[in-house]
């Protein structure tokens, strides 16, 4: 007797796979990536550490080098297919624009966070530059997108996150390191401290719960672009947050931003008069 495997079979023996090994262009998304991206380990570089060394092309036709740093630098990681590159892109935009004179804001094309049939992960430098390219024009961003190669080596370098940022000066040096780019209010901090020479009030920021919950209302979006799989791989990887985003799609007149939080407040009141009611009832 034979049997044949069905295509969530081959998912999950991909998905497997690449967290078995620890594969950095991973195919399919799994939880143990997904935990990863959930902390810094202490090893990874951070406020007082030098910047590992990097020369990378950009969409410009320009290089973006760590022996070349003229003036500080915003350094943003992302992808096309990453919710929080998405929640991100505003700020950014209104970030560049108060400091981009006197920061050089210089985003870095990485792995896709969500890879599907769509947007695949790019196996060919050439893969990758497009994929820049469309990452910038999508965004429309005013500066550079750096193209990091396709073994990751810078952003393996600094700790694979999906849409971590890092102020640094031009000595080298990283000031600052945020975990999620999406928080604009830390970055816009950080950044006001550096140019004005004074010392930053803080040297990290890891909002985990509110950054997340703010991206909550792009992750259908972000998926839908990037191919019917990646969904189906983040159902399979991480249920509750597959079902958060898609009952942000019952906000449809509530801005992206503020989809998440909104859902979670009517959550809240939902429990809280449920549980009231049984109490009433009791």
């Amino acid at each position: 007797m034979t049997t044949t495997d069905t295509p969530a079979d081959e998912d999950n023996a991909v998905a497997n796979r690449d967290a078995l090994s620890h594969s950095y262009d991973f195919d399919r998304l799994s939880l143990p990536l997904i935990l990863a991206d959930m902390r810094f380990r202490r090893r990874d570089p951070g406020a007082g550490d030098p910047v590992p060394p990097f020369d990378l092309p950009t969409t410009d036709g320009d290089r973006f080098r760590s022996t070349a740093l003229t003036k500080p630098v915003l350094m943003v990681f992302g992808s096309l297919t990453c919710p929080l590159t998405e929640a991100s892109g505003p700020g950014l935009n209104q970030l560049h624009r108060r400091f981009g004179d006197q920061v050089r804001f210089v985003a870095v094309n990485v792995r896709e966070a969500h890879p599907g049939e769509n947007i695949p992960q790019p196996h060919t430098a050439a893969d990758k530059l497009a994929q820049a390219h469309a990452l910038r024009d999508h965004h429309r961003f005013e500066f550079a997108v750096a193209v990091d190669d396709l073994d990751g080596t810078l952003h393996r370098a600094m700790s694979p996150k999906p849409n971590s940022a890092y102020l640094i000066d031009q000595t080298g040096t990283i000031r600052f390191r945020a975990q999620w780019a999406n928080d604009t209010r830390g970055l816009e901090e950080a950044l006001e401290a550096m140019v004005s020479g004074n010392a930053l009030r803080r040297e990290k920021l890891a909002r985990t719960v509110p950054n997340l919950v703010r991206s909550l209302g792009y992750i259908d979006e972000v998926l839908d672009r990037a191919g019917p799989r990646a969904k189906r791989d983040l159902w399979r990887s991480a249920p509750p947050m597959a079902a958060m985003s898609a009952l942000t799609k019952l906000l449809p007149t509530v801005s992206p931003a503020k989809r998440g939080p909104v859902l979670l407040a009517l959550i809240a009141v939902a429990l809280t008069g449920g549980i009231a009611l049984w109490l009433g009832l009791s």
